[in-house]
Protein backbone atom coordinates (compact mmCIF):
# COMPACT_ATOMS: atom_id res chain seq x y z
CA UNK A 1 0.00 0.00 0.00
CA UNK A 2 1.53 3.29 -1.17
CA UNK A 3 1.51 6.60 1.10
CA UNK A 4 -0.92 8.44 -1.10
CA UNK A 5 -3.36 4.98 -0.62
CA UNK A 6 -3.01 4.76 2.90
CA UNK A 7 -3.37 8.67 3.13
CA UNK A 8 -6.74 8.46 1.33
CA UNK A 9 -8.25 5.81 3.70
CA UNK A 10 -7.64 8.40 6.56
CA UNK A 11 -9.01 11.07 5.33
CA UNK A 12 -12.37 9.14 5.73
CA UNK A 13 -11.99 8.91 9.56
CA UNK A 14 -12.17 12.84 9.54
CA UNK A 15 -15.75 12.37 7.13
CA UNK A 16 -17.05 9.85 9.40
CA UNK A 17 -16.32 11.75 12.79
CA UNK A 18 -18.04 14.96 11.13
CA UNK A 19 -20.89 12.77 11.49
CA UNK A 20 -20.48 12.45 15.46
CA UNK A 21 -22.35 15.07 16.46
CA UNK A 22 -25.31 15.02 14.25
CA UNK A 23 -25.82 11.01 15.48
CA UNK A 24 -24.85 11.82 18.61
CA UNK A 25 -27.85 14.40 18.51
CA UNK A 26 -30.12 11.86 17.22
CA UNK A 27 -29.80 9.20 19.84
CA UNK A 28 -31.75 11.61 22.42
CA UNK A 29 -29.86 12.10 25.91
CA UNK A 30 -28.66 8.58 26.38
CA UNK A 31 -25.81 9.15 28.93
CA UNK A 32 -22.39 9.70 27.36
CA UNK A 33 -20.59 6.44 28.97
CA UNK A 34 -23.78 4.29 28.55
CA UNK A 35 -23.28 5.46 24.63
CA UNK A 36 -19.51 5.40 24.24
CA UNK A 37 -20.57 1.33 25.71
CA UNK A 38 -22.96 0.98 23.24
CA UNK A 39 -21.57 2.17 20.15
CA UNK A 40 -18.20 0.67 20.87
CA UNK A 41 -19.63 -2.41 21.07
CA UNK A 42 -20.91 -1.96 17.38
CA UNK A 43 -17.92 -0.20 16.38
CA UNK A 44 -15.76 -3.88 17.54
CA UNK A 45 -18.69 -6.09 15.90
CA UNK A 46 -18.11 -4.29 12.68
CA UNK A 47 -14.58 -5.47 12.92
CA UNK A 48 -15.15 -9.01 13.87
CA UNK A 49 -17.77 -9.47 10.73
CA UNK A 50 -14.65 -10.07 8.34
CA UNK A 51 -13.65 -12.39 10.61
CA UNK A 52 -16.07 -14.46 9.17
CA UNK A 53 -14.14 -14.82 5.79
CA UNK A 54 -10.87 -14.20 7.43
CA UNK A 55 -10.53 -16.40 10.53
CA UNK A 56 -7.08 -15.29 10.74
CA UNK A 57 -8.23 -11.85 12.08
CA UNK A 58 -8.55 -13.48 15.52
CA UNK A 59 -4.74 -14.16 15.78
CA UNK A 60 -4.58 -10.06 16.14
CA UNK A 61 -5.85 -10.23 19.47
CA UNK A 62 -2.92 -11.82 20.39
CA UNK A 63 -0.77 -8.54 21.19
CA UNK A 64 1.73 -7.63 23.63
CA UNK A 65 1.01 -5.74 26.99
CA UNK A 66 2.15 -2.31 25.53
CA UNK A 67 -0.15 -2.82 22.14
CA UNK A 68 -3.41 -3.17 24.70
CA UNK A 69 -2.07 -0.33 26.81
CA UNK A 70 -1.48 1.73 23.51
CA UNK A 71 -5.02 0.79 22.43
CA UNK A 72 -6.71 1.14 25.02
CA UNK A 73 -5.25 4.23 26.43
CA UNK A 74 -5.97 5.47 23.24
CA UNK A 75 -9.67 4.66 22.83
CA UNK A 76 -10.84 4.54 26.41
CA UNK A 77 -8.52 6.83 28.23
CA UNK A 78 -9.21 9.78 25.86
CA UNK A 79 -12.75 9.61 25.75
CA UNK A 80 -13.30 8.88 29.31
CA UNK A 81 -11.01 12.35 30.14
CA UNK A 82 -13.14 13.92 27.00
CA UNK A 83 -16.72 12.97 28.68
CA UNK A 84 -14.87 14.51 32.25
CA UNK A 85 -13.56 17.65 30.50
CA UNK A 86 -17.92 18.25 29.53
CA UNK A 87 -19.12 17.49 32.70
CA UNK A 88 -16.41 19.96 34.53
CA UNK A 89 -16.17 22.70 31.96
CA UNK A 90 -18.59 24.30 29.21
CA UNK A 91 -18.51 22.57 25.91
CA UNK A 92 -17.13 25.33 23.90
CA UNK A 93 -13.66 26.09 26.08
CA UNK A 94 -13.26 22.35 26.28
CA UNK A 95 -13.72 21.55 22.90
CA UNK A 96 -11.15 24.01 22.19
CA UNK A 97 -7.94 22.54 24.28
CA UNK A 98 -9.32 18.88 23.03
CA UNK A 99 -8.92 20.03 19.50
CA UNK A 100 -5.32 21.51 20.00
CA UNK A 101 -4.68 17.39 18.80
CA UNK A 102 -3.90 17.75 15.60
CA UNK A 103 -1.83 20.08 15.86
CA UNK A 104 0.06 17.87 18.71
CA UNK A 105 0.45 15.00 15.96
CA UNK A 106 2.04 17.52 13.27
CA UNK A 107 4.48 18.11 16.11
CA UNK A 108 4.97 14.85 17.69
CA UNK A 109 5.48 13.28 13.67
CA UNK A 110 8.77 14.94 13.77
CA UNK A 111 10.00 12.36 16.32
CA UNK A 112 9.01 9.13 14.69
CA UNK A 113 12.65 7.48 12.71
CA UNK A 114 13.04 9.56 8.85
CA UNK A 115 10.29 12.19 9.81
CA UNK A 116 10.92 15.46 9.75
CA UNK A 117 8.88 18.64 10.51
CA UNK A 118 8.02 21.26 8.08
CA UNK A 119 7.40 24.44 8.19
CA UNK A 120 4.30 24.05 6.15
CA UNK A 121 2.81 21.60 8.09
CA UNK A 122 3.09 23.78 11.02
CA UNK A 123 1.60 26.37 9.67
CA UNK A 124 -0.97 24.80 8.27
CA UNK A 125 -1.94 22.99 11.84
CA UNK A 126 -1.99 26.91 13.25
CA UNK A 127 -4.04 28.12 10.80
CA UNK A 128 -6.56 24.86 11.66
CA UNK A 129 -6.32 25.24 15.18
CA UNK A 130 -7.48 29.36 14.39
CA UNK A 131 -10.51 28.28 12.41
CA UNK A 132 -11.68 26.02 15.50
CA UNK A 133 -10.73 28.74 17.75
CA UNK A 134 -13.04 31.20 15.25
CA UNK A 135 -15.88 28.56 15.45
CA UNK A 136 -15.80 27.71 19.13
CA UNK A 137 -15.45 31.74 20.01
CA UNK A 138 -18.71 32.15 17.95
CA UNK A 139 -20.92 30.22 19.89
CA UNK A 140 -20.43 32.36 22.26
CA UNK A 141 -18.34 34.38 25.14
CA UNK A 142 -15.73 31.88 26.41
CA UNK A 143 -15.74 31.09 30.26
CA UNK A 144 -12.23 31.25 32.22
CA UNK A 145 -13.43 30.69 35.70
CA UNK A 146 -11.30 28.96 38.20
CA UNK A 147 -13.92 26.30 38.78
CA UNK A 148 -13.47 24.87 35.53
CA UNK A 149 -10.02 24.36 35.35
CA UNK A 150 -9.83 20.53 36.10
CA UNK A 151 -11.95 20.45 33.11
CA UNK A 152 -9.63 22.42 30.86
CA UNK A 153 -7.07 19.97 32.33
CA UNK A 154 -8.93 16.91 31.38
CA UNK A 155 -9.29 18.68 27.83
CA UNK A 156 -5.96 19.54 27.63
CA UNK A 157 -4.59 15.95 28.70
CA UNK A 158 -7.12 14.40 26.20
CA UNK A 159 -5.91 16.15 23.56
CA UNK A 160 -2.19 14.85 24.45
CA UNK A 161 -3.75 11.36 25.14
CA UNK A 162 -5.19 10.74 21.18
CA UNK A 163 -1.85 12.65 19.52
CA UNK A 164 0.21 9.80 21.15
CA UNK A 165 -1.79 6.77 20.93
CA UNK A 166 -2.03 8.39 16.87
CA UNK A 167 1.54 9.07 16.45
CA UNK A 168 2.94 5.62 18.44
CA UNK A 169 0.75 3.23 16.53
CA UNK A 170 3.16 3.97 13.59
CA UNK A 171 5.94 2.62 15.86
CA UNK A 172 3.85 -0.48 15.81
CA UNK A 173 3.21 -0.52 12.17
CA UNK A 174 3.39 -4.26 12.39
CA UNK A 175 0.24 -4.56 14.71
CA UNK A 176 -2.90 -5.42 12.44
CA UNK A 177 -5.54 -3.03 11.73
CA UNK A 178 -7.37 -6.49 13.34
CA UNK A 179 -6.21 -5.74 16.92
CA UNK A 180 -8.68 -2.10 17.02
CA UNK A 181 -11.61 -4.36 17.04
CA UNK A 182 -10.20 -6.10 20.72
CA UNK A 183 -9.56 -2.59 21.63
CA UNK A 184 -12.99 -1.13 20.83
CA UNK A 185 -14.87 -4.42 22.84
CA UNK A 186 -12.95 -3.48 25.95
CA UNK A 187 -13.55 0.16 25.40
CA UNK A 188 -17.20 -0.83 25.41
CA UNK A 189 -16.45 -3.38 28.23
CA UNK A 190 -14.53 -0.33 30.79
CA UNK A 191 -17.73 2.57 29.47
CA UNK A 192 -19.97 -0.01 30.80
CA UNK A 193 -18.16 -0.63 33.81
CA UNK A 194 -17.84 3.25 34.31
CA UNK A 195 -21.98 3.91 33.16
CA UNK A 196 -22.78 1.35 36.32
CA UNK A 197 -20.49 3.71 38.73
CA UNK A 198 -21.66 6.83 37.59
CA UNK A 199 -24.85 7.34 35.51
CA UNK A 200 -28.66 5.99 35.27
CA UNK A 201 -29.42 4.06 32.24
CA UNK A 202 -31.56 5.84 29.73
CA UNK A 203 -32.97 3.92 26.65
CA UNK A 204 -33.57 5.02 23.12
CA UNK A 205 -37.48 5.63 22.80
CA UNK A 206 -37.73 5.53 19.21
CA UNK A 207 -36.47 3.55 15.72
CA UNK A 208 -34.90 6.85 14.73
CA UNK A 209 -32.58 6.91 18.29
CA UNK A 210 -31.80 3.24 17.61
CA UNK A 211 -30.59 3.45 14.04
CA UNK A 212 -28.83 6.88 14.87
CA UNK A 213 -27.14 4.54 17.50
CA UNK A 214 -26.21 2.24 15.35
CA UNK A 215 -25.27 4.30 12.99
CA UNK A 216 -22.64 5.93 14.91
CA UNK A 217 -21.15 2.75 16.01
CA UNK A 218 -20.81 1.88 12.27
CA UNK A 219 -19.06 4.93 10.91
CA UNK A 220 -17.91 7.19 14.08
CA UNK A 221 -17.26 4.76 16.33
CA UNK A 222 -16.34 2.30 14.28
CA UNK A 223 -14.95 2.26 11.00
CA UNK A 224 -13.35 5.00 11.92
CA UNK A 225 -10.72 4.06 14.51
CA UNK A 226 -9.89 0.93 11.69
CA UNK A 227 -9.61 3.54 8.72
CA UNK A 228 -7.42 5.91 10.87
CA UNK A 229 -5.26 3.25 11.64
CA UNK A 230 -4.29 2.67 8.32
CA UNK A 231 -3.84 6.19 8.02
CA UNK A 232 -0.94 6.30 11.15
CA UNK A 233 0.72 4.09 10.22
CA UNK A 234 1.32 4.10 6.80
CA UNK A 235 -0.37 7.33 5.52
CA UNK A 236 1.44 10.97 5.65
CA UNK A 237 0.30 11.77 9.28
CA UNK A 238 1.00 15.64 9.23
CA UNK A 239 -1.14 16.25 6.59
CA UNK A 240 -4.10 14.03 8.27
CA UNK A 241 -2.97 15.83 11.39
CA UNK A 242 -3.98 19.21 9.59
CA UNK A 243 -7.12 17.28 7.37
CA UNK A 244 -8.46 16.92 10.69
CA UNK A 245 -9.31 20.17 11.34
CA UNK A 246 -12.05 20.09 9.13
CA UNK A 247 -14.02 17.58 11.39
CA UNK A 248 -15.74 20.46 13.51
CA UNK A 249 -16.52 22.43 10.71
CA UNK A 250 -17.83 19.58 8.99
CA UNK A 251 -20.11 18.60 11.86
CA UNK A 252 -21.00 22.15 12.49
CA UNK A 253 -22.00 21.98 8.81
CA UNK A 254 -24.13 18.83 8.67
CA UNK A 255 -25.73 20.20 12.29
CA UNK A 256 -26.36 23.08 10.13
CA UNK A 257 -28.36 21.13 7.80
CA UNK A 258 -29.99 18.95 10.09
CA UNK A 259 -31.89 21.92 11.74
CA UNK A 260 -29.31 21.69 15.27
CA UNK A 261 -28.02 24.73 14.11
CA UNK A 262 -27.50 28.03 12.66
CA UNK A 263 -26.03 29.02 9.46
CA UNK A 264 -23.27 32.45 10.48
CA UNK A 265 -20.20 34.66 9.81
CA UNK A 266 -17.91 32.53 11.80
CA UNK A 267 -18.57 29.31 9.89
CA UNK A 268 -17.48 30.68 7.10
CA UNK A 269 -14.13 32.25 8.47
CA UNK A 270 -14.00 28.85 10.04
CA UNK A 271 -14.02 27.38 6.65
CA UNK A 272 -11.59 29.66 5.19
CA UNK A 273 -8.96 29.27 7.69
CA UNK A 274 -8.83 25.64 7.92
CA UNK A 275 -9.07 24.95 3.37
CA UNK A 276 -6.36 28.03 3.40
CA UNK A 277 -4.22 25.72 6.98
CA UNK A 278 -4.93 22.50 4.57
CA UNK A 279 -3.51 24.08 1.06
CA UNK A 280 -0.76 25.16 3.01
CA UNK A 281 0.24 22.02 4.22
CA UNK A 282 -0.23 20.26 1.03
CA UNK A 283 1.47 22.24 -1.53
CA UNK A 284 3.69 24.43 0.03
CA UNK A 285 6.00 21.37 0.81
CA UNK A 286 5.85 20.24 -2.52
CA UNK A 287 6.61 23.78 -3.73
CA UNK A 288 9.32 23.73 -1.98
CA UNK A 289 10.75 20.35 -3.18
CA UNK A 290 10.38 21.40 -6.86
CA UNK A 291 12.39 24.40 -6.03
CA UNK A 292 15.22 22.94 -4.14
CA UNK A 293 14.77 19.19 -4.75
CA UNK A 294 15.94 18.47 -0.96
CA UNK A 295 12.06 18.48 0.98
CA UNK A 296 10.17 16.12 -0.54
CA UNK A 297 7.15 14.35 0.76
CA UNK A 298 7.51 10.61 2.37
CA UNK A 299 7.06 7.89 -0.44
Amino acid sequence: MTTRTATSIGLFAVLFWSLLAVLTAATGKIPPFQLAAMTFLVGGLVGMTSWIVRPQGLKALYQKPMVWALGLGGLFGYHALYFAALRMAPPAEAGLLNYLWPLLIVLFSSLLPGEHLRRAHVVGALLGFAGVAVLIAGRGALDARAEYVPGYVCAFIAAFVWATYSVLSRRFGEVPTDAVAGFCLMTSLLSLLCHLVFETTVWPETTSQWLALLALGIGPVGAAFYVWDIGMKRGDIRLLGVASYATPVLSTLLLVAAGYAEPSATLAISCGLIVLGALVATLMPRAFSAGAGTDSAPK
